[in-house]
Protein backbone atom coordinates (compact mmCIF):
# COMPACT_ATOMS: atom_id res chain seq x y z
CA UNK A 1 0.00 0.00 0.00
CA UNK A 2 2.70 2.51 0.78
CA UNK A 3 3.83 2.18 -2.63
CA UNK A 4 0.98 2.54 -4.76
CA UNK A 5 -0.71 5.55 -1.98
CA UNK A 6 2.48 8.29 -3.77
CA UNK A 7 0.83 7.18 -7.28
CA UNK A 8 -2.80 7.32 -5.93
CA UNK A 9 -2.01 11.14 -5.23
CA UNK A 10 -0.58 11.73 -8.41
CA UNK A 11 -3.28 10.56 -9.94
CA UNK A 12 -5.91 13.11 -7.86
CA UNK A 13 -3.31 16.06 -8.42
CA UNK A 14 -3.74 15.12 -12.09
CA UNK A 15 -7.72 14.91 -12.20
CA UNK A 16 -7.80 18.48 -9.78
CA UNK A 17 -5.63 19.80 -12.44
CA UNK A 18 -7.35 18.71 -15.53
CA UNK A 19 -10.57 19.56 -14.14
CA UNK A 20 -9.36 23.34 -13.53
CA UNK A 21 -7.28 23.59 -17.00
CA UNK A 22 -11.12 22.64 -18.22
CA UNK A 23 -12.96 25.21 -16.40
CA UNK A 24 -10.13 27.80 -16.63
CA UNK A 25 -9.62 27.38 -20.79
CA UNK A 26 -13.10 27.78 -21.10
CA UNK A 27 -13.99 30.41 -19.01
CA UNK A 28 -11.37 32.75 -20.57
CA UNK A 29 -12.38 31.37 -23.96
CA UNK A 30 -15.79 33.20 -22.88
CA UNK A 31 -14.22 36.37 -21.96
CA UNK A 32 -12.16 36.76 -25.06
CA UNK A 33 -15.14 34.96 -27.01
CA UNK A 34 -14.21 36.63 -30.63
CA UNK A 35 -10.88 34.23 -30.28
CA UNK A 36 -12.00 31.46 -28.72
CA UNK A 37 -10.17 28.58 -30.50
CA UNK A 38 -6.72 31.00 -29.78
CA UNK A 39 -7.36 31.60 -26.21
CA UNK A 40 -8.14 27.84 -25.65
CA UNK A 41 -5.13 26.85 -27.25
CA UNK A 42 -3.17 29.85 -25.18
CA UNK A 43 -4.40 28.36 -21.68
CA UNK A 44 -4.09 24.87 -22.34
CA UNK A 45 -0.10 25.18 -23.36
CA UNK A 46 0.25 27.43 -20.15
CA UNK A 47 -2.09 25.21 -17.92
CA UNK A 48 0.43 22.38 -19.00
CA UNK A 49 3.80 24.30 -18.42
CA UNK A 50 2.13 25.18 -15.13
CA UNK A 51 2.58 21.85 -13.52
CA UNK A 52 5.45 21.37 -15.11
CA UNK A 53 7.56 24.05 -13.25
CA UNK A 54 5.73 23.41 -10.00
CA UNK A 55 7.54 20.09 -10.30
CA UNK A 56 10.90 21.34 -11.88
CA UNK A 57 10.95 23.82 -8.53
CA UNK A 58 10.21 20.72 -6.46
CA UNK A 59 12.82 18.65 -7.98
CA UNK A 60 15.78 21.16 -8.69
CA UNK A 61 15.26 23.40 -5.62
CA UNK A 62 19.07 23.42 -4.72
CA UNK A 63 20.29 23.21 -7.75
CA UNK A 64 18.68 26.17 -9.62
CA UNK A 65 20.34 29.42 -8.95
CA UNK A 66 18.20 32.24 -6.99
CA UNK A 67 17.13 34.29 -9.86
CA UNK A 68 15.68 31.55 -11.66
CA UNK A 69 13.95 29.91 -8.93
CA UNK A 70 12.31 33.61 -8.07
CA UNK A 71 11.24 33.86 -11.73
CA UNK A 72 9.68 30.55 -11.62
CA UNK A 73 7.74 31.20 -8.36
CA UNK A 74 6.20 34.30 -9.55
CA UNK A 75 5.23 32.68 -13.22
CA UNK A 76 3.26 29.65 -11.07
CA UNK A 77 1.87 32.63 -8.98
CA UNK A 78 0.37 34.41 -12.00
CA UNK A 79 -0.31 31.63 -13.61
CA UNK A 80 -2.42 30.19 -10.77
CA UNK A 81 -4.30 33.28 -10.64
CA UNK A 82 -5.34 33.64 -14.43
CA UNK A 83 -6.90 29.60 -13.82
CA UNK A 84 -8.50 30.99 -11.40
CA UNK A 85 -9.87 34.22 -12.93
CA UNK A 86 -10.93 31.64 -15.89
CA UNK A 87 -13.00 29.71 -13.16
CA UNK A 88 -14.29 32.42 -12.13
CA UNK A 89 -15.39 33.58 -15.39
CA UNK A 90 -16.98 29.78 -16.10
CA UNK A 91 -18.94 29.73 -13.06
CA UNK A 92 -20.03 33.17 -13.27
CA UNK A 93 -21.30 32.82 -16.63
CA UNK A 94 -22.99 29.37 -15.68
CA UNK A 95 -24.36 31.13 -13.09
CA UNK A 96 -26.22 34.28 -15.24
CA UNK A 97 -27.62 32.12 -18.09
CA UNK A 98 -29.69 30.30 -14.97
CA UNK A 99 -29.97 33.94 -13.60
CA UNK A 100 -31.84 35.30 -16.97
CA UNK A 101 -33.92 33.15 -16.85
CA UNK A 102 -34.58 33.24 -13.51
CA UNK A 103 -35.57 36.67 -14.04
CA UNK A 104 -37.80 35.69 -16.88
CA UNK A 105 -39.61 33.83 -14.91
CA UNK A 106 -39.46 36.52 -11.75
CA UNK A 107 -41.11 38.59 -14.32
CA UNK A 108 -43.98 36.49 -16.36
CA UNK A 109 -44.81 35.90 -12.43
CA UNK A 110 -44.78 39.34 -11.44
CA UNK A 111 -47.32 39.87 -14.99
CA UNK A 112 -49.18 37.29 -14.14
CA UNK A 113 -49.96 38.70 -10.44
CA UNK A 114 -50.44 42.26 -11.75
CA UNK A 115 -53.17 40.55 -14.10
CA UNK A 116 -54.86 38.91 -11.00
CA UNK A 117 -54.97 42.20 -8.87
CA UNK A 118 -57.09 43.68 -11.79
CA UNK A 119 -59.24 40.51 -12.37
CA UNK A 120 -59.63 40.62 -7.86
CA UNK A 121 -60.09 44.30 -8.21
CA UNK A 122 -63.19 43.61 -10.96
CA UNK A 123 -63.76 40.80 -9.30
CA UNK A 124 -64.90 42.47 -6.23
CA UNK A 125 -66.88 45.41 -8.16
CA UNK A 126 -68.82 42.80 -9.67
CA UNK A 127 -69.66 40.81 -5.85
CA UNK A 128 -70.68 44.41 -4.64
CA UNK A 129 -73.12 45.30 -7.66
CA UNK A 130 -74.61 41.93 -8.15
CA UNK A 131 -75.25 42.42 -3.75
CA UNK A 132 -76.70 45.71 -4.21
CA UNK A 133 -78.56 44.42 -7.54
CA UNK A 134 -80.06 41.23 -6.03
CA UNK A 135 -80.85 43.88 -2.83
CA UNK A 136 -82.94 45.51 -5.31
CA UNK A 137 -84.94 42.50 -6.31
CA UNK A 138 -85.24 41.84 -2.68
CA UNK A 139 -87.28 45.10 -2.53
CA UNK A 140 -89.04 45.04 -5.86
CA UNK A 141 -90.40 41.52 -4.70
CA UNK A 142 -91.51 42.77 -1.19
CA UNK A 143 -93.06 45.96 -3.08
CA UNK A 144 -94.94 43.53 -5.93
CA UNK A 145 -96.20 41.43 -3.03
CA UNK A 146 -97.76 44.47 -1.54
CA UNK A 147 -99.04 46.56 -4.24
CA UNK A 148 -102.13 47.66 -2.52
CA UNK A 149 -104.12 51.23 -2.24
CA UNK A 150 -106.14 51.60 0.82
CA UNK A 151 -108.57 55.03 1.41
CA UNK A 152 -111.91 56.05 2.56
CA UNK A 153 -114.74 56.64 0.32
CA UNK A 154 -117.61 58.98 1.15
CA UNK A 155 -119.65 56.80 2.57
CA UNK A 156 -116.87 56.46 5.51
CA UNK A 157 -115.85 52.79 4.00
CA UNK A 158 -112.32 51.80 3.98
CA UNK A 159 -111.45 50.75 0.40
CA UNK A 160 -108.10 48.69 -0.53
CA UNK A 161 -107.22 47.56 -4.08
CA UNK A 162 -103.90 47.25 -6.30
CA UNK A 163 -102.65 49.91 -8.65
CA UNK A 164 -101.82 47.93 -12.03
CA UNK A 165 -99.67 51.16 -12.92
CA UNK A 166 -97.85 50.14 -9.92
CA UNK A 167 -97.43 46.65 -10.82
CA UNK A 168 -96.47 47.16 -14.08
CA UNK A 169 -93.76 49.52 -13.10
CA UNK A 170 -92.50 46.72 -10.54
CA UNK A 171 -93.08 43.88 -12.80
CA UNK A 172 -90.82 45.91 -15.64
CA UNK A 173 -88.07 46.76 -13.08
CA UNK A 174 -88.04 43.48 -11.73
CA UNK A 175 -87.31 41.84 -15.01
CA UNK A 176 -84.73 44.29 -15.58
CA UNK A 177 -82.66 43.77 -12.06
CA UNK A 178 -83.51 39.48 -12.60
CA UNK A 179 -81.30 40.04 -15.94
CA UNK A 180 -78.71 42.28 -14.67
CA UNK A 181 -78.10 39.77 -11.90
CA UNK A 182 -77.86 36.56 -14.13
CA UNK A 183 -75.60 38.87 -16.30
CA UNK A 184 -73.08 39.69 -13.15
CA UNK A 185 -73.24 36.03 -12.28
CA UNK A 186 -71.89 35.20 -15.45
CA UNK A 187 -69.34 37.51 -15.15
CA UNK A 188 -67.74 36.74 -11.36
CA UNK A 189 -67.48 33.03 -12.91
CA UNK A 190 -65.62 34.26 -15.51
CA UNK A 191 -63.61 36.29 -13.45
CA UNK A 192 -63.10 34.18 -10.40
CA UNK A 193 -62.63 31.13 -13.26
CA UNK A 194 -59.76 33.63 -14.26
CA UNK A 195 -58.03 34.51 -10.82
CA UNK A 196 -57.93 30.65 -10.26
CA UNK A 197 -56.10 29.80 -13.52
CA UNK A 198 -53.67 32.45 -13.01
CA UNK A 199 -52.83 30.99 -9.61
CA UNK A 200 -52.16 27.93 -11.09
CA UNK A 201 -49.86 29.19 -13.83
CA UNK A 202 -48.10 31.49 -10.87
CA UNK A 203 -47.90 28.12 -9.14
CA UNK A 204 -46.65 25.79 -11.64
CA UNK A 205 -43.98 27.59 -12.59
CA UNK A 206 -42.43 28.04 -8.59
CA UNK A 207 -42.69 24.46 -8.44
CA UNK A 208 -42.45 22.70 -11.36
CA UNK A 209 -39.33 24.56 -13.36
CA UNK A 210 -36.03 23.82 -13.70
CA UNK A 211 -35.25 27.19 -13.09
CA UNK A 212 -36.76 27.11 -9.57
CA UNK A 213 -35.11 23.54 -9.23
CA UNK A 214 -31.21 25.66 -9.50
CA UNK A 215 -31.95 28.63 -7.98
CA UNK A 216 -33.94 27.65 -4.82
CA UNK A 217 -31.07 26.65 -2.66
CA UNK A 218 -29.05 29.88 -3.52
CA UNK A 219 -32.52 31.69 -2.96
CA UNK A 220 -33.26 29.89 0.47
CA UNK A 221 -29.10 30.70 1.25
CA UNK A 222 -29.75 34.62 0.70
CA UNK A 223 -32.46 34.63 2.72
CA UNK A 224 -31.84 33.14 5.47
CA UNK A 225 -28.44 35.28 5.45
CA UNK A 226 -30.19 38.37 3.95
CA UNK A 227 -28.12 39.26 1.31
CA UNK A 228 -28.83 39.13 -1.78
CA UNK A 229 -28.46 36.23 -4.70
CA UNK A 230 -26.11 37.35 -6.55
CA UNK A 231 -23.74 38.65 -3.36
CA UNK A 232 -24.27 34.55 -2.09
CA UNK A 233 -23.09 33.24 -5.43
CA UNK A 234 -19.64 35.74 -5.75
CA UNK A 235 -18.78 34.17 -2.41
CA UNK A 236 -19.32 30.55 -3.36
CA UNK A 237 -17.30 31.23 -6.14
CA UNK A 238 -14.50 32.81 -4.33
CA UNK A 239 -14.28 29.47 -2.17
CA UNK A 240 -13.56 27.11 -5.16
CA UNK A 241 -10.88 28.96 -6.81
CA UNK A 242 -9.24 29.10 -3.53
CA UNK A 243 -8.91 25.85 -2.91
CA UNK A 244 -9.20 24.50 -6.60
CA UNK A 245 -6.39 25.05 -8.68
CA UNK A 246 -3.54 25.64 -5.36
CA UNK A 247 -5.03 22.20 -4.48
CA UNK A 248 -4.00 20.70 -7.90
CA UNK A 249 -0.29 21.92 -7.18
CA UNK A 250 -0.08 20.66 -3.64
CA UNK A 251 -0.72 17.00 -4.43
CA UNK A 252 1.29 17.61 -7.36
CA UNK A 253 4.76 18.50 -5.46
CA UNK A 254 3.66 16.08 -2.46
CA UNK A 255 2.98 13.35 -5.11
CA UNK A 256 6.67 14.27 -6.42
CA UNK A 257 7.89 14.11 -3.01
CA UNK A 258 6.21 11.18 -2.22
CA UNK A 259 7.56 8.91 -4.95
CA UNK A 260 11.21 10.65 -3.93
CA UNK A 261 10.59 8.34 -0.98
CA UNK A 262 9.60 5.26 -2.54
CA UNK A 263 12.18 5.03 -5.33
CA UNK A 264 15.53 6.25 -2.69
CA UNK A 265 16.93 3.30 -2.13
CA UNK A 266 16.48 1.73 1.15
CA UNK A 267 20.27 1.64 3.29
CA UNK A 268 19.85 -1.32 5.65
CA UNK A 269 20.56 -0.36 9.50
CA UNK A 270 21.99 -2.04 11.89
CA UNK A 271 19.58 -3.24 14.71
CA UNK A 272 19.88 -1.65 17.91
CA UNK A 273 22.58 -3.03 20.86
CA UNK A 274 20.60 -5.22 23.23
CA UNK A 275 21.67 -3.37 26.88
CA UNK A 276 21.42 -6.17 29.76
CA UNK A 277 18.54 -5.01 32.06
CA UNK A 278 19.60 -4.96 35.67
CA UNK A 279 18.33 -7.57 38.15
CA UNK A 280 17.08 -5.18 41.00
CA UNK A 281 16.97 -7.70 44.21
CA UNK A 282 14.01 -7.45 45.63
CA UNK A 283 14.21 -6.19 49.48
CA UNK A 284 12.27 -9.00 51.08
CA UNK A 285 14.72 -11.03 53.47
CA UNK A 286 16.63 -14.15 52.40
CA UNK A 287 14.65 -17.08 54.24
CA UNK A 288 17.41 -19.32 55.67
CA UNK A 289 17.00 -22.76 53.72
CA UNK A 290 16.93 -26.01 55.59
CA UNK A 291 17.92 -28.73 54.10
CA UNK A 292 16.60 -32.44 54.35
CA UNK A 293 18.51 -34.92 56.27
CA UNK A 294 20.14 -37.60 54.08
CA UNK A 295 18.13 -40.28 53.49
CA UNK A 296 19.40 -43.67 55.73
CA UNK A 297 19.14 -47.11 53.91
CA UNK A 298 18.49 -49.45 56.17
CA UNK A 299 21.08 -52.15 56.47
CA UNK A 300 20.03 -55.48 55.18
CA UNK A 301 18.91 -58.05 57.83
CA UNK A 302 21.02 -60.98 57.95
CA UNK A 303 18.54 -64.18 57.95
CA UNK A 304 20.70 -66.84 59.94
CA UNK A 305 20.72 -70.02 58.17
CA UNK A 306 18.81 -72.84 59.79
CA UNK A 307 20.98 -75.16 61.35
CA UNK A 308 21.07 -78.54 59.50
CA UNK A 309 19.26 -80.68 61.22
CA UNK A 310 20.98 -83.91 61.71
CA UNK A 311 19.60 -87.36 61.08
CA UNK A 312 19.38 -89.07 64.76
CA UNK A 313 21.06 -92.95 64.18
CA UNK A 314 18.28 -95.30 63.36
CA UNK A 315 17.30 -97.29 66.40
CA UNK A 316 19.53 -99.88 66.27
CA UNK A 317 22.05 -101.98 67.86
CA UNK A 318 25.39 -99.91 66.04
CA UNK A 319 29.08 -100.68 66.32
CA UNK A 320 30.58 -98.65 68.84
CA UNK A 321 33.21 -97.26 66.49
CA UNK A 322 30.77 -96.11 64.20
CA UNK A 323 28.79 -94.49 66.66
CA UNK A 324 31.51 -92.50 68.13
CA UNK A 325 32.63 -91.15 64.39
CA UNK A 326 28.79 -90.23 64.42
CA UNK A 327 28.93 -88.47 68.15
CA UNK A 328 32.17 -87.00 66.54
CA UNK A 329 30.99 -85.01 63.44
CA UNK A 330 27.59 -84.27 65.10
CA UNK A 331 29.71 -81.77 68.17
CA UNK A 332 31.53 -80.48 64.96
CA UNK A 333 28.83 -79.06 63.03
CA UNK A 334 27.21 -77.44 66.32
CA UNK A 335 30.25 -75.88 67.12
CA UNK A 336 30.63 -74.39 63.69
CA UNK A 337 27.13 -72.72 63.66
CA UNK A 338 27.13 -70.96 67.10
Amino acid sequence: MNRIFPYVVLGAAFVLAGSAAYYSVFGLSKLFSSQALAIIILAGSLEASKLITASYLHRYWAQITWSIRTYLMIAVFILMCITSLGIYGFLVSAYQDTAYRFENQETIIKNLESKKSRFDTQLQQVTTEKDAVTDNVNKLTAALSNNVIQYTDRKGNQVIKTSSENRKAYETQLASANLRVDELGKKQTALSDSVTRIDMQILDMQTNSDVAAEIGPLKYIAEITGSTMDRVVNWLIILLIIVFDPLAIVLLISANKALGFTNSPTVPTEPDPIIPTPIIKSEIPETEIIEPDPIVEPEPEVIPEPEPVLEEPPKQTLNPEILSYWNKIRNERSKKYK
